[in-house]
């Protein structure tokens, strides 16, 4: 007779943030009931685990989980137990990879309040229903979302740290700061004299300028506001990821400069670019870091 394969199971939990925690998917009552199933089941518990603060948007930016698949794929476990099936994925992608993965290593797959159990093709195949309406769900939110943060920001609510020369009134919406404004003209007019980032934030150390975070100004500094065009009126988003394209919104806060000098300072960063030229090799090119600001020298 053949004797019975052992169950060994591997419990994971998982909570993004304190609002699932309020909600009742607290990593402590998600053990709590999953220790409670695996006794039912009579299964072996090899480990507990535990993914604090950390979205299912993808599998592997979750360290405990991918531990989880390690050990099961070394042999030590052939159980995957989770509270719920969003607590594992709420990608259909990473679903299908899960899966197979499973299928492959003899492993399944049991969501206690899903009822979900992958040891059978109807559980398969259920598992996989309640991960589109899942996916469904969160692209419904997402679509609603932007679209409110859409409107938002045509009405001047721009996300983000107020950018220098600005102040959020009460309805947080970016009204111009008549304190700090000539400040920034004063740097646009700087560069237009052909002055560099760095000889700009040099002039404005010396006269004992406070930066946006009252520390001393640096290139880094120039450059984000000489190429932020929120000071012609316009708000740029996305701009910085990668992952995403950027997306315009035209006339949406009060402009400092006209359009007409953002345009001149594009000539004249052109006629910067073309007026240097590196004609010498040197063995620390990028390598020197400075302290206060952390860009790289450009010896």
């Amino acid at each position: 007779m053949e004797k019975e394969e052992k169950k060994i199971a591997g419990i994971y939990i998982r909570v993004s943030t304190e609002d699932q925690a309020r909600e009742g998917f607290s990593l402590g009552e998600q053990e709590e009931k999953l220790r409670q199933l695996c006794k039912y089941k009579e299964f072996e518990i090899y480990k507990i685990y535990k993914d604090a603060g950390i979205s299912a948007k993808n599998m592997k930016d979750r360290p405990a989980f991918q531990q989880m698949l390690e050990d099961m794929k070394a042999g030590k476990l052939n159980y995957i137990v989770a509270y719920k099936l969003d607590r594992v994925t709420r990608s259909v992608r990473d679903l299908e990879v899960l899966i197979s993965t499973l299928e492959q290593y003899h492993c399944y797959l049991i969501c206690d309040r899903d009822d979900v159990n992958t040891s059978t093709a109807n559980g398969r195949f259920f598992v996989r229903m309640l991960t589109v309406l899942s996916q469904l769900e969160i692209e419904i939110v997402s679509e609603r979302t932007k679209f409110g943060l859409n409107g938002a920001i045509k009405a001047g609510h721009i996300p983000g740290q107020c950018p220098l020369g600005y102040y959020r009134d009460k309805d947080k919406a970016l009204k111009i700061d008549v304190t700090t404004k000539d400040l920034v003209l004063r740097i646009f007019e700087l560069y237009l004299e052909g002055k560099s980032y760095q000889a700009i934030s040099n002039i404005l150390n010396e006269e004992k300028v406070l930066s946006p975070n009252n520390k001393k100004w640096c290139d880094s500094t120039i450059d984000r506001i000489i190429n932020n065009k929120i000071y012609m009126g316009d708000y740029e988003r996305y701009k910085y990821d990668t992952d995403k394209e950027t997306e315009l919104f035209v006339d949406v806060v009060p402009p400092i400069i006209t359009r007409a000098m953002w345009e001149e300072v594009q000539k004249q960063k052109e006629k910067n670019q073309r007026s240097y030229c590196r004609n010498r090799v040197y063995i620390f090119f990028q390598k020197l870091v400075c302290p206060t600001c952390r860009k790289n020298y450009d010896l």
